[in-house]
């Protein structure tokens, strides 16, 4: 690749690892070198480089994931697009912005919010995740039980091909049927169908005032369940709904000193951005006392309602100091998110292993960690024997294995479950559409 400008190569081993995993304990392979793309033109230039050498190239953004996609195997090149972090454009009269993959994605929501706007998907990773890491595995958040994922903001790709060729999808327009879906196909296929190198993206108009939040403790999980279920029958349309089991908040306490209650086994957090949010947030403090709360906070000013929410945002690193962890992504329909989480509780016990539950409740997608020995290369056989209770049983409920994360190579094993034969043979067959020889992320989502 020498027609890269200096600089832009890395082929030192330690350098190369440093750029090679995830957050996920997944081990890297070697990989060949990393490029750090700077313009569309340095991923145009390694893509028709690596095409002509047959060489496996691995996208990346902030390395941010917890399914395995960006871990680079053996011979490979890591194309890094965190350098590519310009804000083309932001216009408020169309409530549109073109950015480049390396923005982080609270950067673009900062900027966005001093026109009156924001940028809706916010995963808890949003200050230091990417809009290309978010594009690639159609990422979620806090707000997605009201604003949707990123594919719901996603209008128009540049999309870099695996030879070479440069593809524009979508528009910059709210509608637009014409064609195939292709901006939709790309956002969640996890850089194995190619690179994108920016993303026309949807803005929304912020809050008039400050949301409201609310902390609800609870003596079981399943009360917790059923306040969701109140919650979101009632129409109260809340900007974020999330659950927080005993575990968790241990992990949390431990870290933090929150003054956990001994009684508390679960947490709900919730969250109105609406005109009459003061109303709205009432309205649920009820209906969870209604269902059990032993006691509900709601914040009097917008410091109070980030403090709380703060308390949801430390659960993976809180989960982090404890042990290695294995990260489940599974979503069921809102209907049954009782009967999920008692077989979470129940496989955790049956197979006596630590699970630390978090979940966006609102939209019935929950993290089960599994938390086990660090330094430890593989996940024990029990780990593995309670996640594959748990995959399971998401599926007989109707659910999915992954909400938001991705199929990456942590959810290979029970892949064919969900897709069936079918669905696999398609897939593998758009696959090979676009990128023929197979050198774009290779072993990843299908």
């Amino acid at each position: 690749m020498s027609s890269l400008p200096e600089g832009r190569v890395l082929t030192d081993p330690d350098v190369i690892d440093s750029y090679a995993r995830d957050r996920t304990f997944l081990e890297p392979g070697k990989p060949a070198g990393v490029v750090l793309a700077a313009s569309r033109d340095d991923v145009v230039t390694t893509m028709k480089w690596a095409t002509e050498h047959r060489v496996p190239v691995v996208p990346r953004g902030a390395g941010t994931g917890l399914a395995g996609a960006s871990v680079a195997g053996d011979g490979s090149v890591i194309l890094s697009l965190a350098r590519m972090t310009a804000i083309r454009e932001l216009s408020p009269a169309d409530e549109i912005a073109v950015v480049e993959p390396g923005v982080i994605t609270a950067d673009l929501d900062k900027a966005a919010r001093e026109h009156g706007l924001m940028y809706a998907p916010d995963p808890s990773s949003y200050e230091i995740s990417t809009i290309g890491g978010n594009l690639a595995t159609n990422a979620g958040g806090l707000r997605c039980v009201k604003y949707g994922v990123t594919r719901d903001s996603a209008l128009g790709l540049e999309v870099v091909l695996a030879d070479g060729r440069i593809l524009d999808t979508g528009r910059r327009t709210m509608k637009g049927v014409t064609g195939y879906d292709l901006t939709g196909l790309f956002v969640g296929s996890e850089g194995t169908l190619g690179v994108i190198t920016a993303a026309t993206v949807r803005l929304r108009r912020a809050p008039a005032a400050p949301p409201v939040t609310f902390a609800a403790e609870f003596g079981s999980l399943r009360d917790a369940g059923a306040a969701v279920s109140a919650i979101m029958a009632a129409g109260c349309q809340p900007s974020l709904m999330e659950l927080l089991d005993r575990a968790t908040l241990e992990a949390i306490d431990d870290w933090r000193n929150i003054g956990l209650e001994p009684s508390t086994q679960a947490m709900l957090i919730g969250q109105s951005d609406a005109t009459d949010s003061q109303a709205m947030a009432a309205r649920m403090e009820e209906l969870c006392t209604e269902n059990g709360a032993s006691f509900v906070a709601v914040s009097s000013s917008p410091q109070e309602a980030e403090e709380l929410i703060g308390l949801r945002r430390l659960a993976y690193q809180a989960k982090e100091r404890q042990g290695a962890c294995l990260v489940e992504d599974v979503c069921v329909p809102r209907s049954v998110l009782p009967d999920m989480i008692t077989a979470i509780e129940a496989a955790a016990t049956r197979h006596g292993v630590r699970i630390a539950t978090v979940a966006h409740a609102g939209d019935g997608n929950l993290h089960p960690v599994f938390i086990f020995e660090h330094g430890t290369i593989e996940p024990p056989s029990e780990v593995w024997a309670a996640a594959d209770e748990v995959f399971t049983h998401a599926l007989e409920l109707g659910g999915t294995l992954t909400g938001e994360h991705g199929v990456g190579l942590l959810k290979q094993r029970w892949l064919a479950l969900e897709a069936g034969p079918v669905a696999t043979e398609v897939q593998r067959g758009i696959k090979a559409v676009f990128d023929p020889l197979g050198i774009l992320n290779p072993g990843k989502a299908i």
